[in-house]
C-alpha cells in the first residue's frame, strides 16, 4: 500500500496549508481527498507536489508491505 502521511508532515514542515494548495497551487480538492484516504493518484499530482514543496518523492510518499 502506498501511504502519503509523509505529505503532510512536509506540508506542515513547509508551511504550506491545505487551504494554500487549493487557492494559490490550484490543486484540486479531490486529489487532496484522494491523497487523504491513501488512493491512487496520477504522477502527475506527485510531481505536482514535489515541485509545490520542493521536495523529493520519498517526502510525501512511502510503500508499507500489506
Amino acid at each position: 500500500m502506498i501511504s502519503y502521511d509523509k505529505l503532510w508532515e512536509t506540508m506542515k514542515e513547509k508551511g504550506i496549508t491545505q487551504y494554500a494548495l487549493i487557492k494559490t497551487y490550484k490543486v484540486s480538492p479531490a486529489q487532496i481527498t484522494r491523497l487523504k484516504r491513501n488512493e491512487s493518484v496520477s504522477t502527475h499530482t506527485i510531481d505536482m507536489f514535489c515541485r509545490i514543496l520542493n521536495c523529493n518523492v520519498g517526502d510525501i510518499m512511502e510503500y508499507i508491505e500489506n
